[in-house]
C-alpha cells in the first residue's frame, strides 16, 4: 500500500518572510533554527507546533535545525525525559524533515557537528556548554555588570518590585569586582547551601521591564545532574543559558513562544555585553498552542501521570506526542494539523475538533479498511449447510486503488454488531429488524426470519435466509437495499481486546473560573471491551493504521499487544462534526 501523500502547501508567515529577508539581505549565511525543550516532562501537541515550525523553516529554507536539551535545572530534569524527547522528535520528522536535523558527535562539547543518522549523533545539551557560561559570567563580574547578591528567594522578589513600582536595589549590589569574584568562586566550589547566594546583572532597578531588574543569572543546587553529574553545584538561569547557547551554536532564528516576548530585552542586554561571535541570533516569538478539551501544562500532565489518573505519559487520552502516537495519529497528521492552524502573534483557543479532522482526513486516505464486530450478536443463516464457508473479496481501501483487496472467509454464523438489530424498530430503521433485509458487506442480502431469546428474554441468536443471487460483484448483485451492515465469520474470527477512547476531559475549557481541572476528567473517556475481528487482523503491524468499517480507525498498541493477547486502541470514531461544519459555513 502507497504512504505517499500530496505535499502540503508551503506556509507563509511573518516569522517566515523575516527568514527569507534576512536571507535575501545577506545577514546569515545558513539558516538556523533550534527547538530546545527542556527534559522535565513529555512533549506534548503544543511542541509539536514548535517542532513543525523550527523544523520547518530550516527544510524550506535549506538550513538545519538543532535539537538542544535545555537542562539547566538538575532538580527537574531526567534521563527518562531526554530519551522521549529524542524519540519523539524522530519519529515527528522522519522522512520530512530528518535531514535538516543536526545534533553534535557524542563525547564533544560543540565543536564537531553531525547529522542525525551517524551513529555517534547525541542533541546538544546547554549543560555541555557549563564552563563557557561560567566564564561568560565572570566576565560580567569583571566589566561590573554582575555581582554576587545574599538575599533570601522571598527578600528577591520583594526587592523587585512591581510593573508600577520601581525595585529597591539590593544592599549588597555595590560590592566590589574583586569580591563577587570571590563569593562566585567560592559558590562554584560548593561553600554555600542552596539558596544562600545568586549571581546577579546589574542592569537597572527602575527599568519598566521587571526581568531586567538585576535578574538572577545563577543560582546554588547541589543536586546530581542527568548529564553532567555531580560537577556543578551552581546553574545558570534560563534566560542566561538560553541565549548564550543561541549564540554558541550560530542560531540565527531563535523562536519561541510568546510569554518569551518580555524576556527578549534581557536576551539582547545579555548577548551585547559580552563579546559573542557576530551575527548575533535575534528572538521572535509566536502564539503558543492552546488547544480546548485539553490542558497542556506539564506540571499538570505530570500530575495526572503521579495520581494514577493515566496509565503513564503515553496514555492515548494524554495530549502528548508520545501518547497520540500510541493513539494511532501518524506524523503527517500532525504536520497537516501544525501548518493549517498557522503562526501569529495573537493567542487563541484552537478547537480540538479541527486536529480532529486532520488526523480523520490523513486516516482516511491511509487506514486499511477492516471488518471487527464489538459488541457481537450471532447471526446463523439457516438456508447454508452446516460447515459452509466461502471467501468473499474485501476492498483495503477506496481511497487508493493501488492497495488492492483481500479474502474474507464467510460462513453459516456471522457476528454482527447488537446496534445493527432491532426487535422493535424505530422510524427509518434501516437495519436488521424482524422481517426486514439487509446486505452484510461484500456478501448477500439476508432477510431476518426467526429469533432466539434467554430466559430473560434477550435476542441472543438471529436466523435469516440469504438471497444467493445477491452477491457483491456478482452478476445479480443489482438488487437494492437500504441498510448495509458488516459483519465477521463466527468460527473464523478472532478476539482482541479493544480500548475505546473519548476525549480525557468534559470541558471545552478544563480550567475555566480557577476550578480544578481534574473534575472535569471524562469518566468514560476510555471503555475496555473484547471485540472479534477478522482473521486477517492477526498479522496487525503496530506500525499501520486500520479503519475497521462503520466503527472508526484503530492501530495495535504497541506496548501492550501480545501475540497471544492482541490489544487495539481506537485512535477517533468515524464521525466528524468539525469537518461536517466547516463544509456547511
Amino acid at each position: 500500500m502507497s504512504t505517499e501523500s500530496t505535499p502540503a502547501p508551503e506556509p507563509s508567515d511573518f516569522i517566515r518572510d523575516i527568514v527569507a529577508e534576512d536571507l535575501s539581505a545577506g545577514k546569515y549565511p545558513q539558516v538556523v533554527t533550534r527547538f530546545p525543550p527542556e527534559p522535565n516532562g513529555y512533549l506534548h501537541i503544543g511542541h509539536a507546533k514548535s517542532i513543525c515550525l523550527n523544523f520547518g523553516i530550516a527544510k524550506e529554507f535549506n538550513g538545519v535545525c538543532h535539537l538542544r536539551m535545555d537542562d539547566t535545572n538538575p532538580t527537574k530534569e531526567e534521563v527518562e525525559y531526554v530519551d522521549s524527547i529524542i524519540a519523539d522528535v524522530r519519529w515527528l520528522i522522519a522522512g520530512w524533515a530528518d535531514h535538516v536535523l543536526r545534533f553534535k558527535r557524542a563525547g564533544d562539547s560543540d565543536a564537531q557537528r553531525v547529522h542525525s543518522d551517524s551513529p555517534e549523533a547525541e542533541p546538544f545539551y546547554a549543560s555541555d556548554y557549563f564552563q563557557r557560561l561560567y566564564d561568560f559570567a565572570v566576565e560580567l563580574i569583571r566589566a561590573g555588570k554582575a555581582y554576587v547578591c545574599d538575599l533570601s528567594p522571598e527578600d528577591t522578589d520583594r526587592f523587585r518590585g512591581a510593573p508600577d513600582k520601581v525595585g529597591i536595589p539590593s544592599p549588597f549590589r555595590d560590592r566590589s569586582v574583586e569580591e563577587n569574584l570571590d563569593l562566585f568562586a567560592r559558590m562554584r566550589a560548593g561553600e554555600f547551601p542552596n539558596g544562600a547566594r545568586t549571581l546577579r546583572a546589574k542592569i537597572d532597578m527602575s527599568a519598566p521591564n521587571v526581568w531586567l531588574r538585576d535578574p538572577l543569572l545563577y543560582r546554588i543546587r547541589h543536586a546530581e545532574h542527568h548529564h553532567t553529574g555531580n560537577a556543578w553545584c551552581i546553574y545558570p538561569m534560563y534566560d542566561f543559558a538560553h541565549c548564550l547557547s543561541d549564540s554558541i551554536e550560530r542560531i540565527t532564528h531563535s523562536i519561541c513562544t510568546l510569554e518569551f516576548e518580555v524576556h527578549r530585552p534581557l536576551y539582547d542586554w545579555i548577548l551585547e555585553n559580552l563579546p559573542v561571535a557576530r551575527p548575533r541570533p535575534h528572538q521572535f516569538e509566536f502564539a503558543r498552542l492552546n488547544l480546548s478539551y485539553t490542558v497542556m501544562s506539564k506540571r499538570k500532565l505530570m500530575q495526572l501521570v503521579k495520581e494514577g489518573l493515566v496509565s503513564g505519559w503515553d496514555d492515548p487520552r494524554m495530549p502528548t506526542i508520545s501518547g497520540m502516537r500510541r493513539r494511532g495519529v501518524r506524523p503527517e497528521a500532525l504536520r497537516d494539523f501544525a501548518y493549517h492552524i498557522g503562526v501569529t502573534k495573537y493567542n487563541g483557543v484552537t478547537d480540538v475538533a479541527v486536529l480532529e479532522h486532520a488526523i480523520r482526513s490523513d486516516l482516511n486516505r491511509h487506514a486499511l479498511r477492516r471488518l471487527g464486530v464489538l459488541r457481537p450478536l450471532k447471526l446463523v443463516i439457516t438456508n447454508l449447510p452446516e460447515g459452509y464457508r466461502e471467501d468473499v473479496e474485501a476492498t483495503n481501501n477506496p481511497e487508493t486503488p493501488e492497495a488492492g483487496s483481500r479474502k474474507m472467509p464467510f460462513t453459516r454464523e456471522i457476528y454482527i454488531e447488537q446496534d445493527d438489530f432491532m426487535e422493535v424498530p424505530a422510524p427509518k430503521y434501516f437495519r436488521l429488524k424482524p422481517g426486514g433485509e439487509v446486505r452484510l458487506k461484500y456478501a448477500y442480502i439476508v432477510k431476518c426470519d426467526e429469533l432466539v431469546k434467554d430466559t430473560d428474554g434477550r435476542v441472543i441468536e438471529v436466523h435469516c435466509t440469504a438471497d444467493l443471487e445477491s452477491k457483491s460483484g456478482g452478476p445479480t448483485a443489482n438488487r437494492k437495499v437500504k441498510g448495509t451492515i458488516h459483519w465477521v465469520s463466527a468460527t473464523e474470527c478472532m478476539e482482541a481486546e479493544v480500548r475505546l477512547y473519548e476525549r480525557l476531559f468534559t470541558e471545552a475549557d478544563p480550567e475555566a473560573d480557577g476550578r480544578d481541572f481534574k473534575s472535569c476528567i471524562n469518566p468514560a473517556s476510555l471503555e475496555v471491551i473484547c471485540a472479534k475481528l477478522e482473521p486477517s487482523l492477526a498479522q496487525a503491524r503496530p506500525e499501520e493504521r486500520y479503519q475497521f468499517e462503520r466503527l472508526g480507525y484503530f492501530c495495535l498498541d504497541h506496548r501492550d499487544a501480545a501475540q497471544d493477547r492482541p490489544v487495539f486502541n481506537r485512535t477517533l470514531s468515524l464521525k466528524d462534526t468539525w469537518g461536517k461544519a466547516a463544509q456547511k459555513a
